[in-house]
């Protein structure tokens, strides 16, 4: 079969790999029918995750078809109709069983990553009958793949660890695909105003598209002020982080209000500075997350009823044998215009 393969520092190739097969009789063997690039891999694609071996299938995304079931899964048979969960979960353990399942004893981030993963014809995925859901009757699949990652991340690391309420003033840091999912899954919760900061004007551009009440191009460096003149030196209620630089998470720490929550997702490679001395006595909350995946057949419920369309995410669309090709207009977002590729096989 066909794969995208992490080949060192600085390389991915597509390649010709065997076809797994069951090793256990939890697993399913799965078609993919649909996948999609993460920025997590251009992470692993500059040698970012150590835990990711030379020789490694990439991806943790995807909807597909049931190949081969194990003896002991339950809930899937060949022929069913797939989402694949980025996190794996045993849903026995000890943090399974508080819906941790990011840091499942035997699972969590391990497809591409410790384990081959999606960006490939097929993929073993262990742990079927708690790592995978059915796709909803009646509704476009391929907006689905969004439901994987991105959505449950800035729903459950964004909003939810936000506490946005109704009527809340919201600032999301970074109008990425997870700073776009936040905006959208965050207008759940009716806030009064959704500020959007970024450099890309065409990525403020969708932002505004998509619910944003006021957008913010940050290459002045004067998000800070323009957000404390805007609220009349008042502040956010909640910020949400979802780029992972210094920068971004110092003006999440400047623009709260006092009682604030600051929600970090950026995924951060350096040190930031923590201004606790200005923090403490604002009543500040900091929060920190994986996604956990908890929320997925929420929001499997609510693309179904309409209310939610991951597909205005997706720009671009590659076979693939253009899996190169993919990675290069996503790792030029901005040059490209790219918010979501779709790999399809």
């Amino acid at each position: 079969m066909k794969a995208v393969v992490y080949r060192g520092p600085g390389t991915v190739a597509l390649e010709e790999k065997p076809k797994p097969k069951l090793e256990k009789a939890t697993d399913c063997l799965v078609k993919i029918l649909k996948t999609t690039i993460c920025g997590t891999d251009l992470h692993i694609r500059k040698g970012d995750v150590p835990t990711v071996e030379v020789g490694r299938t990439l991806g943790h995304e995807g909807i597909g078809v049931v190949e081969e079931a194990g003896s002991a899964v339950l809930d899937y048979q060949p022929g069913d109709r797939v989402l694949i969960s980025c996190i794996t979960s045993c849903g026995r353990c000890a943090r399974c069983k508080i819906k941790m399942y990011s840091h499942c004893e035997s699972g969590g981030w391990i497809l591409g990553n410790r384990i081959d993963g999606t960006q490939a014809e097929y993929v073993r995925i262990p742990f079927a009958d708690t790592s995978l859901y059915h796709l909803p009757e009646g509704v476009v699949e391929e907006p689905l793949v969004m439901l994987s990652d991105i959505f449950p991340t800035g729903y459950e690391a964004g909003v939810l660890k936000g506490q946005i309420k109704l009527g809340d003033t919201v600032a999301i840091i970074g109008a990425g695909p997870i700073g776009l999912a936040t905006l959208l899954t965050a207008q759940f919760c009716c806030p009064s105003q959704i500020i959007v900061v970024d450099i890309d004007d065409y990525r403020l551009q969708m932002a505004k598209k998509l619910g944003a009440t006021m957008t913010i191009n940050d290459r002045d460096n004067q998000a800070v002020e323009k957000i404390m003149q805007h609220t009349n030196q008042n502040g956010v209620d909640v910020s949400i982080e979802a780029v992972g630089t210094p920068k971004t998470f110092d003006t999440c720490q400047r623009i709260l209000a006092p009682g604030g929550f600051l929600a970090n997702i950026g995924v951060h490679g350096e040190s930031v500075s923590l201004h606790l001395e200005n923090l403490w006595h604002e009543n500040i909350t900091l929060t920190t997350a994986l996604v956990d995946t908890f929320t997925i057949p929420i929001l499997l419920k609510i693309v179904g009823s309409g209310k939610l369309h991951p597909e205005q995410l997706i720009t671009h669309h590659f076979s693939l044998n253009d899996a190169m090709k993919a990675y290069d207009v996503f790792g030029d977002a901005s040059k490209e215009q790219a918010l979501k590729v779709i790999l399809q096989p």
